[in-house]
Formats: structure tokens, C-alpha cells, sequence
């Protein structure tokens, strides 16, 4: 190519449209150093203003899922599948997912990242179970989802290497809330991992990456776009993230949460999130063609036991200790427990969802920087939603804190995020719209 990568940067400041060499070229400087930093993060900026077309961005999707290793699941039997959350508060929806669907005979070989922000990643939550291995080899990982049907690993620091040094970037150059380049980031990491089948689960609302409904449709379209146009089948959820999904916060916290869900019980909305992404699973996998019948396998496997079951045998494999599943608290335990009291009657009309992360991040449960270690014991656990009815002094919710206070400033942030008024309000919605290649984006119906 006999041009100067500055006059690529001029074509797209000048809204031109990128070729697929033209984006090659990009992505190869940049893994190999010879496009220096300071003209990718001109060309971010060029991408946060003027924007990519569908192709562009599923081409550049195409290089960053090719800039390192790329995982090969063909060792595995019958269709791979994978999920991916954009993240959010209380989302403890990948672990009892994973062996609901493992249970029902899906093949789900998950790979994980670690938390930045209100709390930790799922890899950080299974580092609470005692003796929890989440960095397997390739032969272990691929061992136990065909005995299981379901494993939980770390991503390996060689997988879409080029995300990482566009991330580095974006996130000094304040070019992170960019469409196609959140959507480049999360895909190229997906169709690296080597499924057939992705279901993602895109937030929208104040503890979101995603503030408005809007932009979580647009961001989910385009992911659909991408999977479907690298031969991925791939379908998305819009799911609400204006108050915490579950009610508990924090990495052991929420594992506990996670054994709830699959003893029977847990946080109703959290259920109906992992219900419906578990419906596509088994769907897209071909083990049911309706959703009604996907649901009742889900329902069947967890009243009969199989699903906790299958949980226990997936910890036991990765050389965890199911202890836990029946004495939570061999889990780590917070020093200092707090409860937290409704000041006044009436009914809960909101709970901030960012910050009820953030008083949880603020504990210990989370990372401002990726260099901050996480405390897996603290964090928080809500006893109300939205609708609800509250007399004064009755019980909200409770504070795990390393000190006593630690304990009372996050007393009063929860305080600071729940809203009790005078007038009722409608629970809010938790699945608000589905979106696939043949669908388009289709309001979600209850059944």
C-alpha cells in the first residue's frame, strides 16, 4: 500500500468509508507496532465522529477476532454455544446458566473475563469457591465440557490481542462509548472463543454500559449483524438494567445467589433472565424447537435437582470444593454485617442501579483500575425491587464490610439509591426486546 496511514485517518475524519485492506492494514500496524499509537488513537477519534457502516465494522470485527489466537472447539461434540453479558449490577446469570443448560444437554464452553467496575467478573466470583480453578489447559477444558457439557475458564491473555490495545486506547482517548467499536470489542472476543451459536444479553438503564433503551438496540443490531455475517448464528436480548437484575452484589455473595437459583429459588427477575437466554440455548442448539418446551426442560431440570447437580459436578471437575452449595459459609465472609432500615413508609419507586454498583465497588466488591484486587467477601444484598411495600424500619437490604466504616458509608449510599414514595409504581420490565437477523427487533412478550 503506497499511502500513509494519515491519509487513512483524513478519509474517515472526512466520513469516507474503510476498505477491507484499508482495515487490515490498521489492525496488522497496530499488533505489530508499526502504526505508532498516537495515529490509531486519531483514527478512533475519526471512528467515535463519523461513525462505521455494518460492513466496516463486521470487517474489523473479522481482524481483531483474527489478531491472536483463535479458539478451535471442533474436539467438542454437537453445537458450541456462548454467552455474553454487556454487564451490569447484581447479573449473576452466566453460572446458573451454564449448568441449567449443560443439564438439559447443550454444550457450553465459556470463557471469561474479569470484572472492571461495580463488581467482579464471573471469573472473579468463581475465585470465591475454595481450590476453584479457572485457569485449565486447553486439553482439561475441552475434557470437561464433553463429559459435563459446561465449563467456566479464564480467557487467555492471547485471544484478540489487538482488543486489547484498541481498549487501552479508547479508554485514555474517551472513545469507548462508540457503537462500532463496543461492538468490535465484544464480537471479536466472541468469535475468537470458537462457538456456533452466541446469545447475547445487552443492558440498557443507569447501571449499564448503555444508558438509553435506544443505544442498546442499536449496539445489540449490530453485534447481531456482525455474528450472522461470520457465519456465527447469533441472537440478542435487551434486557433492563435500571435496578440491580439480582439482589445480591459482590463476588461470594453472589455465588450463593447463583445456588439459590438453581436450589428453586432466588431473585424472580434474575430467573427470568436466565430462563429466557437458556430458552434460545436449547432452541439454537436443537435439542427443542419451541420455547414453551425449552422452558419446561429448564424448569424440569431445576425442581428435579439436575441442574445443581450438574453445577456441583462442573466445581468438582475444575478441582472447586462443593461445599459451598450446602454451608455457604465456607465461602469468604465479610468481617462487619450491616442491616439497612426503610427510613419512612410507603412504596419503593426506584433503585439506582449505578449506585447500588457503585456503593458495592466502593466496599472492595469491584475495580476502579485493573490493577485494584478485589475483596470477594464484601459487597451487599438488596431485600427490595421496585413495587414493593416498606414500613419504616423494616429491613432493605445488608451491608458485608471489611470495617465498621465502610459499613455505614455504604448504609447511607444504599440509602442515597432507594426511593420510597407515597404513589405505587408498575415492577419494572425485564426482557424488553429479542433481536436476530430474520426477526429484526421484536418487543418481548411475557408468557
Amino acid at each position: 500500500m503506497n499511502r500513509n496511514f494519515a491519509e487513512l485517518i483524513q478519509q474517515k475524519k472526512s466520513a469516507g468509508e474503510l476498505s477491507e485492506e484499508d482495515i487490515s492494514w490498521w489492525i496488522d500496524g497496530l499488533v505489530s507496532g508499526s502504526i505508532p499509537d498516537y495515529q490509531t488513537s486519531a483514527m478512533l477519534m475519526a471512528i467515535y465522529f463519523k461513525g462505521m457502516n455494518a460492513h466496516e465494522t463486521s470487517w474489523l470485527t473479522h481482524c481483531v477476532s483474527t489478531s491472536g489466537d483463535v479458539i478451535d472447539l471442533s474436539s467438542l461434540k454437537g453445537v458450541k454455544c456462548d454467552k455474553h453479558s454487556s454487564g451490569g449490577v447484581a447479573d449473576t446469570v452466566s453460572i446458573p446458566l451454564i449448568a441449567i443448560a449443560a443439564s438439559c444437554g447443550a454444550v457450553m464452553p465459556k470463557m471469561s473475563g474479569r470484572g472492571l467496575g461495580h463488581s467482579g467478573g464471573t471469573i472473579d466470583k468463581l475465585e470465591s469457591i475454595p481450590g476453584f480453578d479457572v485457569n485449565l489447559t486447553p486439553l482439561a477444558f475441552m475434557e470437561i465440557v464433553n463429559r459435563l457439557g459446561g465449563a467456566i475458564m479464564a480467557q487467555t491473555g492471547d485471544v484478540a490481542v489487538a482488543d486489547k490495545k484498541l481498549y487501552a486506547l479508547r479508554d485514555v482517548t474517551a472513545t469507548v462509548d462508540s457503537v462500532p467499536l463496543i461492538a468490535s470489542s465484544i464480537m471479536g472476543k466472541k468469535l475468537a472463543s470458537g462457538a456456533d451459536v452466541i446469545v447475547l444479553d445487552v443492558k440498557w438503564g443507569s447501571g449499564a454500559f448503555m444508558t438509553g433503551k435506544a443505544e442498546a438496540i442499536e449496539l445489540a443490531k449490530t453485534m447481531v449483524g456482525i455474528g450472522e455475517d461470520n457465519d456465527k448464528t447469533t441472537v440478542a436480548y435487551v434486557t433492563d438494567m435500571n435496578e440491580p437484575l439480582g439482589n445480591a452484589v459482590g463476588n461470594a455473595l453472589e455465588i450463593v445467589e447463583a445456588v439459590q437459583i438453581l436450589k428453586g429459588g432466588g431473585p424472580a427477575k434474575l430467573l427470568d433472565v436466565i430462563l429466557t437466554l437458556c430458552d434460545e440455548i436449547l432452541m439454537q442448539s436443537g435439542i427443542v424447537q419451541k420455547r414453551e418446551d425449552a422452558r419446561t426442560m429448564a424448569l424440569n431440570a431445576i425442581a428435579s435437582g439436575n441442574a445443581l447437580q450438574r453445577f456441583a459436578d462442573i466445581v468438582r471437575a475444575q478441582r472447586g470444593d462443593p461445599a459451598f452449595i450446602d454451608r455457604p459459609e465456607v465461602l469468604p465472609q465479610a468481617a462487619v454485617r450491616l442491616p439497612v432500615y426503610a427510613p419512612r413508609s410507603g412504596f419503593v419507586t426506584s433503585i439506582d442501579a449505578r449506585g447500588i454498583g457503585l456503593a458495592a465497588m466502593h466496599l472492595g466488591a469491584g475495580r476502579r483500575t485493573k490493577e485494584d484486587a478485589i475483596d470477594l467477601a464484601v459487597g451487599l444484598v438488596l431485600d427490595v425491587k421496585t413495587g414493593d411495600t416498606v414500613s419504616a424500619g423494616h429491613q432493605i437490604a445488608t451491608v458485608y464490610a471489611r470495617t465498621d466504616d465502610d459499613a455505614r458509608t455504604c448504609e447511607q449510599e444504599i440509602l442515597g439509591t432507594i426511593v420510597v414514595g407515597e404513589a405505587s409504581v408498575a415492577p419494572w420490565q425485564t426482557v424488553v426486546a429479542k433481536i436476530s437477523r430474520a426477526d429484526g427487533v421484536v418487543t418481548y412478550e411475557h408468557s
